[in-house]
């Protein structure tokens, strides 16, 4: 059997942020990306790094955007892009939800110029198209917006679809509120199945597979929503920020056999000052990686997988 793996991290900022203040005399003298280059050297780890546009407001004054970020690394970003790729995310960590109901002149907007400012500090060749939104659901607007930039395949939520019962309690840290403003026709609720029972309730939008239909498209496969003419596929079974150091190879066992298995963390993690920051962070990606290449994983980018 063939098989693949996907490796990619959301909510990424601060490490541009760091490299452009401290001016290391390389790319990879950036602690972060230091640890990223060990996985890749030793486990033949690929990855994708998803971009916030600017840092968020929540973390205090000191704004720092992909506009701000320096081209002094551009050969080396360029050289690295067999391994190691940037793609857009979301303008900033909050609010959550940010794409559930967008209209598509926001998304393209959003799209069009972080894809600018990576093509100007990385080089084109830098650049991912398969798309992970900021928490993950999106509007049909914004598939739309994301295809004509060139997107090929995007993350989805997975579970049952219910409607929403009126009940903002019904739904976490406020979320019902985000459901409701500007409410398209497609947002609507589900039970997710996560680590994170605190949002057991969620919210999904056009990007949403029922379980059913996640089971259709085994292995490398992707489902074509003819309607929008876009790729959909659960890009992760595991977010490694929410998974206990040494329960992680118990967890992956159980799909190590199978043809494809993709797997995901937050940027923020890494940091010690970072309000939940995990000491295992880079352990956790290091025991990850090894794991999947010991079991015969090929790592490849997710848009690998649209001909």
């Amino acid at each position: 059997m063939n098989k693949k793996t996907y490796f990619y991290i959301d909510d990424v900022i601060w490490t541009l942020r760091d490299l452009t203040r401290e001016k290391p005399e390389s790319l990879f003298d950036n602690p972060f990306l230091k640890m990223l280059k060990e996985a890749h050297n030793k486990y033949g780890m690929k990855v994708q790094l998803n971009l916030f546009w600017r840092t968020s407001y929540f973390y205090g004054m000191d704004e720092f955007s992909l506009a701000d970020v320096t081209d002094a690394y551009k050969a080396e970003w360029e050289a690295a892009s067999d391994w190691l790729k940037l793609s857009f995310h979301a303008k900033e960590e909050f609010p959550d939800y940010p794409h559930l109901n967008a209209k598509y002149e926001d998304v393209y907007k959003l799209f069009k110029d972080t894809q600018r400012e990576i093509f100007r500090f990385a080089g084109e060749k830098s650049f991912a198209y398969g798309i992970c939104p900021h928490w993950m659901p999106i509007s049909r607007e914004g598939i739309l917006a994301l295809r004509d930039c060139g997107a090929k395949i995007t993350n989805v939520t997975v579970g049952e679809v219910s409607e929403y019962n009126g009940d903002p309690a019904s739904l976490p840290y406020g979320h019902a509120m985000r459901l409701l403003n500007n409410r398209q026709p497609e947002a609507k609720v589900f039970t997710r199945n996560s680590r994170d029972t605190a949002i057991a309730n969620s919210i999904c939008a056009y990007n949403h597979l029922t379980t059913e239909q996640v089971e259709k498209p085994k292995g490398l496969k992707t489902i074509y929503d003819e309607e929008t003419g876009m790729h959909f596929k659960e890009f992760a079974l595991f977010a490694l920020n929410l998974i206990p150091y040494d329960e992680i190879e118990s967890d992956f066992a159980p799909h190590m056999n199978e043809e494809f298995f993709g797997f995901g963390t937050h940027e923020q993690y890494f940091y010690p000052d970072y309000l939940a920051y995990q000491p295992h962070y880079g352990p956790s990606i290091l025991k990850a990686c090894e794991i999947v290449a010991k079991n015969g994983f090929e790592f490849l980018f997710i848009d690998e997988l649209v001909k």
